[in-house]
């Protein structure tokens, strides 16, 4: 296996909400770089997950709550307020991402000091959604119908509307083994093209102020020097992460403008 794997989607109840969760299980032989609190830095990862959390996520033990979630072993645990249900993928060249796309509370980088980030306005969303492509034709989603359950900030199981935070979580994968240098080069490409894609679907912001990045790279096998935008597999990621991201914030925008509507005619 040299890509993504595919990720497996299981549900959990936490504080009334219903919950869900990806789990990329890539096995031995890959190195990883991530901002996770779990699993961050530069090493031998096997796995990452993408977990769900309420709105206003407050626990003072994160990495100890993703290392629950996960399967045991070294891995990277991310953590996110959108649905991971509506992941979009993109492939360039052989460079894979992924991205989780929740826009709640989009920011600026450098924002004044003391101003609150304006974020958006809430919106309800209940009801699970149907499986297939988005509207955008790569975004993946659940499916059934029923039960009220968390949307992008959650709508809890009894009905109650809470904030809509967003946070924008990205997985990379590449099937050649990079230097740690190319690695911290991959990550800041991996965000110029988040940015990038994020202007170009008309956000105003950098990102958001919880965003969370993971590049995996082998561990064998010749070093790369260089992952920039301009070098070879750095062009490759960035395409990759730009469709990934530009496919995932249009999905974000019209299921957002489809819940928006449907309060209205309540």
């Amino acid at each position: 296996m040299t890509g993504v794997p595919r990720p497996s989607l299981t549900y959990r109840t936490e504080d009334g909400l219903r919950l869900g969760a990806l789990l990329w299980r890539f096995g031995p032989g890959w190195r990883m770089i991530s901002s996770a609190m779990l699993g961050g830095g530069i090493g031998p990862r096997e796995w990452v997950l993408n977990a769900q959390v309420a709105a206003g996520y407050s626990r003072m033990d994160p990495v100890e709550h993703m290392e629950a979630l996960g399967p045991g072993g070294p891995g990277v645990g991310m953590m996110t307020a959108a649905l991971v249900e509506r992941y979009a993928v993109a492939a360039d060249g052989g460079a894979e991402a992924v991205a989780t796309v929740g826009l709640g509370v989009p920011t600026w980088a450098a924002a004044p000091e003391g101003v609150a980030d304006p974020g958006l306005p809430a919106a309800p969303e209940s009801g699970r959604e149907a499986v297939g492509p988005a509207a955008s034709g790569s975004a993946r989603e659940v499916v059934g119908a029923g039960d009220a359950e968390v949307g992008d900030a959650g709508v809890c199981e009894t009905g109650g509307r809470v904030p809509r935070p967003g946070t924008i979580n990205i997985l990379v994968a590449v099937p050649v083994a990079f230097s740690d240098p190319a690695l911290v080069n991959a990550v800041m490409t991996v965000t110029e093209a988040k940015t990038q894609a994020l202007l170009e679907a008309g956000f105003p912001c950098t990102g958001t102020a919880s965003d969370a990045v993971c590049v995996a790279v082998r561990e064998d096998g010749p070093a790369e020097a260089f992952g920039g935008p301009r070098s070879v597999w750095g062009a490759r990621i960035a395409r990759a992460v730009h469709r990934a991201v530009l496919d995932g914030a249009g999905d974000w925008r019209t299921r957002r403008a489809g819940t928006t509507a449907r309060f209205r005619d309540l």
